[in-house]
């Protein structure tokens, strides 16, 4: 199978479980390798990783939850109750970071780009978080990228002990594709895409 049929085949999948044939250490093996060796501006390796399995997932889901049910309106909340319980059902988290100490460190060394930087940051983590979910896809786990940051930043910062300098950019909730995703429609590549001779 080639990288761009591997593109085309990872997709979002919500209905997960924790029927995996791949054991943590493997699943963790996989996420490692693949934000290790994705590109980033300056060789920076300015992302940073925290994979959850079992009670910590849990305590994760659980911890955007009860964050979520003090904001969404209560006669609203159920589907969100719901939504969280799908991903509780998964068999774990990707939790990606960029560390904004290598990004001041940059910033401060090369003067002339220090505005873009923190674009470059958010470049770096875009194609980690890309290479990771492409890499479980090829190994048929399903995952689906989400954004709950910042409203449980502070809390999930104490409850793992991540570093004042890591700032929190997306999760990545995997697990057994329980059910497949929806078909994919795109829009007409006259609209997305110039060519010049």
């Amino acid at each position: 199978m080639t990288f761009l049929d591997k593109i085309k085949q990872r997709r979002t999948i919500y209905a997960i479980g924790r029927n995996l044939s791949l054991e943590a250490a493997q699943i963790e093996s996989i996420i490692k390798e693949a934000v290790k060796h994705s590109p980033s501006s300056f060789n920076s390796q300015s992302s940073r990783a925290v994979i959850l399995f079992g009670e910590s997932h849990e305590k994760f889901w659980n911890t955007v939850t009860d964050t979520l049910q003090k904001i969404v309106p209560a006669e609203a909340f159920e589907s969100t109750r719901t939504r969280m319980n799908s991903f509780i059902a998964g068999k774990g988290t990707v939790l990606f970071y960029e560390d904004h100490e290598v990004i001041k460190d940059l910033q401060e060394q090369f003067a002339l780009y220090a505005d873009n930087f923190p674009v470059w940051s958010e470049h770096s983590t875009a194609i980690a978080q890309f290479a990771v979910w492409t890499a479980l896809h090829d190994q048929g786990v399903g995952a689906s990228l989400q954004h709950y940051n910042p409203i449980v930043d502070d809390q999930v910062a104490e409850m793992f002990d991540i570093p004042s300098t890591w700032k929190l950019s997306a999760q990545l909730v995997f697990g057994s594709v329980e059910a497949e995703a929806g078909e994919k429609t795109f829009m007409d590549d006259q609209v997305r895409f110039k060519t010049f001779n």
